[in-house]
């Protein structure tokens, strides 16, 4: 680990700081060490000594996304105690990430579409994951039918809203996932009320 500056921020932190600002902002291809480097004021050997290559710093840069993706949504969960409140409050969390002005989309979607290597689809393999596993425990909680299937279609219309409110500029589309997903899980818990 590198030291530390007088401000406290190790060398590591600047460069996910700079990467996560740059990358999500241009894309990971589009943006060379050399300008995550100067945003983050350190030296060249600072980058291969902790990351080792660029590879990896994309892989770090996703891997702290999906560590801020999953503390916002499950704080944001945290004001429900029902499932099916839970559920839904996933998207009502994406709404919130849809409203902020820089919202640039997935960066999962823009990493995967842009440097298809080992190292992002690690990264975007395990966040995808995650929300899957997210949606579709909540659905087996709330006891719907089918929760593994509930789970996928969610995840689908998870997906579909983050890329409406990019391409559309719209973070409103979070409102009308939110009420897809109610008709789909209302859908589920009726059939398992049969």
């Amino acid at each position: 680990m590198s030291a530390k500056t007088a401000t406290g921020t190790s060398a590591r932190e600047r460069l996910l700081e700079a990467a996560s600002e740059l990358f999500y902002d241009e894309g990971v291809h589009t943006v060379g060490i050399d300008r995550v480097i100067e945003r983050a004021g350190v030296a060249k050997a600072s980058l291969y000594n902790t990351f080792g290559s660029k590879d990896e710093l994309v892989k770090a840069y996703l891997e702290s996304r999906h560590a801020r993706t999953t503390a916002r949504i499950t704080r944001y969960l945290e004001r429900y105690d029902d499932p099916r409140d839970r559920l839904l409050g996933v998207f009502e969390a994406q709404g919130e990430l849809f409203a902020d002005a820089g919202f640039r989309g997935c960066a999962f979607v823009s990493a995967s579409a842009e440097s298809p290597g080992q190292a992002v689809s690690h990264a975007t393999d395990e966040y995808r994951g995650w929300v899957r596993g997210l949606l579709t425990g909540l659905a087996r909680e709330a006891g719907a039918a089918e929760p593994e299937r509930l789970g996928r279609q969610l995840q689908m219309i998870y997906d579909g809203a983050s890329l409406s409110a990019r391409m559309d500029r719209d973070p409103a589309a979070s409102r009308e996932s939110r009420a897809a997903a109610e008709t789909l899980l209302d859908a589920a818990l009726a059939a398992a009320a049969r």
